[in-house]
């Protein structure tokens, strides 16, 4: 098998351009890719998991976390979906992260992974000083394979071939790649990142495109042969989110699957492949539905509406009044129902974009008011409250770590909210607390993931059983 991290010297040197281009190169010559991110991105991975071909016979992108998830998780996760070539793309640079001795930076993965790493160095302006770059870069942890370079953002064939003659005689790391500008391998960026993929009607046009200039201008033989690794072993898996035992046997209707109705359109597309698979491994059957096209929700048992951009498809959201009028009704009449961030914008009475307000679903009581810098961004950590209302562990976590990244606020609420979470690190919905509770909702900015402590995805299921059990 192969394995890989692709990374870089900084952010916005083009490694996720790169790392679309692979998978789908790599995917056009007959391999079966999986696509791997660090962090907890959304939008990068829904690229990955197009370009690597996710669909019938695909492979999503997996996350690997290293602040969020244990060491064995990631280990285990790494190893339970490996395919024949296994793609990781980083985050910012190779030795950036939050911990000052680099415990959960790019270079930390490689070393738990065992990863060979490939350097993607923006060359704008570069010549003899790319050198002392990638010498300083082997220096750095000797213990890091930098196994090749892909030069990117080149000026031409003159450039090219002084860049490489400068890495042949200084450094032994070899060129994999020369990659010339071309502004037609660039996708539209947002505040988050990179427009999503499920926005961009060309989005699979534009992954061809990517492929095939990387195909021309990176060895992917080259790349595959210093790349091959033995296989990870295949021991280490963990146990699925679903041998959690929720509280006990009343919270449970044994052997009944529930239907959850799930977002999945433009406006929204920000969910863990993990989240779904341990969705459906605790019993449920996800039913998709477009908040934006369908003019009825499919009979389902639950609502879950995960992150997204409500804001750039408001007026479709806004107009499709009879979707919006059949949530609002469902919610008030008890139907368990779960939304991160954009999905709670949705839920709001309205929100403030671009100086007009546009009317949402209004189930729940405040109004969204979107602001030019982010408002909450980066790592979370909670504390469950009383009133969170999903079945309790038998051995709660003490603290819930999850992340943030909005742009938005949430305003005039009443006074007498509840709420599920006190935030100790982050903002969530107005700095102390997050997961407003409403008759069966729990709705936060806060994005969660079914790892380590936290069994989002287990108790919403035996919730929902609850809920159906007294109905």
């Amino acid at each position: 098998m192969n394995r890989m991290l692709i990374s870089a010297a900084h952010k916005s040197s083009g490694k996720t351009m790169v790392s679309i281009g692979l998978c789908a190169a790599l995917k056009a010559r007959g391999h079966v890719v999986q696509p791997f991110k660090k962090g907890p991105d959304y939008i990068d991975p829904m690229w990955l998991s197009l370009a690597s071909g996710n669909g019938a016979a695909g492979r999503a992108c997996r996350n690997l976390d290293l602040y969020l998830m244990d060491r064995d998780d990631i280990v285990a996760t790494f190893a339970r979906h490996s395919a024949e070539v296994n793609l990781v793309e980083g985050n910012k640079g190779l030795y950036d992260g939050l911990a000052l001795d680099g415990s959960n930076s790019n270079a930390a993965l490689a070393k738990l992974l065992d990863l060979p790493v490939f350097l993607v160095i923006d060359a704008r302006g570069m010549t003899r000083g790319i050198a002392p770059l990638i010498l300083g870069y082997q220096a750095f942890d000797r213990d890091i394979d930098i196994a090749g370079v892909i030069l990117n953002n080149l000026g031409g064939s003159r450039h090219e071939a002084k860049l490489r003659a400068v890495i042949e005689h200084y450094t032994d790391v070899p060129v994999i790649g020369a990659i010339h500008h071309d502004e037609r391998l660039g996708i539209v960026e947002r505040h988050l990142g990179l427009m999503p993929s499920n926005e961009s009607h060309v989005a699979a046009a534009k992954i061809k495109q990517i492929g095939e200039a990387i195909a021309e201008q990176v060895d992917l033989d080259k790349l595959l042969a210093l790349s091959q690794k033995q296989p990870p072993n295949p021991d280490c898996s963990i146990a699925p989110d679903s041998t959690f035992p929720p509280t006990g046997g009343r919270d449970v209707v044994a052997g009944k699957k529930v239907k959850i109705g799930i977002a999945r359109d433009r406006a929204f597309g920000f969910y863990y492949a993990d989240d779904l698979d341990a969705l459906e491994a605790a019993g449920a059957e996800l039913v998709g539905f477009d908040a934006l096209r369908d003019a009825c929700l499919p009979k389902v048992d639950a609502l879950y509406i995960g992150g997204g951009f409500p804001e750039t498809c408001a007026a479709e959201l806004e107009a499709n009044s009879t979707l919006r009028a059949q949530i609002k009704l469902a919610i008030e009449n008890g139907m368990p129902a779960y939304a991160e961030c954009g999905g709670l914008m949705y839920l709001s009475r309205g929100i403030d974009y671009q100086g007009r307000t546009y009317q949402m679903v209004g189930a729940i009581p405040g109004d969204v008011k979107m602001h030019d810098k982010p408002i909450g961004r980066g790592y979370v950590h909670l504390k469950e409250d009383e009133a969170h209302p999903w079945p309790r562990p038998n051995a709660p976590a003490k603290q819930i770590k999850a992340h943030e990244f909005h742009y938005s606020s949430l305003e005039n609420l009443p006074p007498d909210t509840r709420f599920a979470y006190h935030v100790e690190r982050g903002y969530g919905i107005e700095g102390k607390r997050d997961g407003l509770v409403l008759h069966n909702l729990l709705a936060s900015y806060t994005h969660l993931r079914t790892i380590g402590s936290c069994y989002w995805a287990t108790r919403f299921v035996a919730f929902i059983r609850r809920i159906k059990a007294v109905q």
